[in-house]
């Protein structure tokens, strides 16, 4: 089975002419390790500073998870907000305000050809008739809460509505967008490149404060920012226990299926997830937590148990047999309380990342909030989980 991700062939991804590869020493005010969304959006926050920057990855810019993921623009922390705001009080409404102002902001630098302002649909369980009376109980115990979740937007003057279609039971949240991720990110790195020194294909070997190495260059900065998400705590080990990388996985249909998704649609309390492209194809993952023991891990090789789960959602979401030709995976982090990381870890060396698989607008509010922490000296909001260098 192909396993290079179905994004990838979006003909604009597939003509990326590609970054240089750091093969020299090089002197700037600031140096962001990992060019996804988080490490694009501190790029763009410490130009627009007046600074000058060095972006680094290790491969092609976002082809890691940021270019690997379902493409779902959601507002909001990981958790639904009626239970963010449980565990970490009214700040959750905060930084579901600040996703959803870098939506605009995404929206407005990027245009309609890469952020589709569709709104999102969370159903109870997924679509067609529940295979067995535990299903049925779930998908009722699952419609109770987006009841629930409705509620609490409509109490912060966050837009919402009932779903009551084709798909299922949910509720519809018109403020949500879809993206391909890789386009999303490359986008964001060609209009950048004009502003800073950004390298593709230059894996960190080491860094240090005031320094970063990789294998054929060196950069000296006195700001450093990390924006990993997975495998986060192995490039900085002091984070170890703080962040956890997990395997996401996904799969890729063949096109030309009737239009059925409007949006991107999640259910099954979010942990199974589809878009369907223009072309007609479904893009589906999920499954992670049925699996759970086996996907915390580093490796991204996909297998066939969360594959099989997430071939059936795809049926599901087609509501018809479905031909699969791509099959990907990809690390995430995740943290303990579900708060993203937002902390300076050595003098100098700040770190964003852990989004709990929701890093497309999460992982850029992070990436500001460092920027803010490294020049102004500003703690981050509490919404953010903070650490002080040891």
């Amino acid at each position: 089975m192909d396993s290079r991700c179905a994004w990838d062939d979006d003909p604009v991804v597939a003509a990326w002419a590609g970054l240089p590869r750091l093969e020299s020493r090089l002197t700037a005010d600031a140096c962001v390790v990992g060019l996804g969304g988080s490490g694009l959006a501190a790029v763009e926050e410490l130009t627009a500073r007046g600074l000058t920057v060095v972006g680094l990855d290790s491969g092609r810019v976002a082809s890691g998870a940021a270019g690997r993921n379902g493409g779902f623009l959601l507002g909001g922390p990981a958790a639904f907000l009626h239970s963010s705001v449980a565990a970490w009080g009214a700040a959750s409404v905060d930084l579901y305000r600040a996703t959803l102002a870098e939506l605009d902001h995404l929206a407005d630098v990027l245009g309609t050809d890469v952020i589709t302002r569709t709104g999102s649909i969370r159903l109870a369980g997924l679509p067609g008739d529940p295979v067995d009376d535990a299903e049925a109980s779930e998908r009722a115990a699952e419609l109770v809460d987006c009841d629930t979740l409705a509620q609490a937007l409509r109490d912060n003057a966050i837009a919402v509505e009932p779903y009551d279609g084709e798909l299922g039971q949910g509720i519809f949240l018109p403020d949500d967008a879809a993206t391909n991720p890789s386009r999303r990110a490359l986008g964001l790195a060609s209009i950048l490149r004009n502003s800073a020194s950004l390298y593709e294909n230059s894996p960190v070997t080491s860094l240090g404060p005031g320094v970063v190495h990789t294998g054929h260059g060196t950069v000296s900065a006195p700001v450093i920012l990390v924006a990993v998400d997975g495998k986060l705590e192995q490039v900085l080990p002091e984070l170890a226990g703080r962040v956890r990388t997990a395997r996401l996985q996904m799969l890729g249909t063949v096109p030309g299926l009737p239009r059925r998704l409007p949006c991107p649609v999640y259910g099954r309390w979010g942990y199974d997830y589809a878009q369907q492209s223009a072309d007609g194809r479904l893009l589906v993952g999920g499954g992670r937590d049925l699996f759970a023991d086996a996907e915390w891990t580093s490796d991204t090789e996909p297998t066939r148990p969360v594959q099989s789960h997430i071939e059936r959602v795809a049926e599901r979401m087609a509501g018809r047999p479905v031909s699969v030709t791509r099959r990907w995976a990809a690390s995430v982090g995740f943290t303990p309380d579900g708060r993203p990381l937002c902390c300076e870890v050595r003098p100098g060396v700040f770190a964003v990342g852990g989004y709990n698989g929701t890093g497309n607008l999460m992982g850029p509010v992070a990436a500001r909030a460092a920027v803010a922490l490294a020049l102004d000296g500003i703690a981050p909001p509490s919404y953010l989980g903070a650490s002080v260098a040891g």
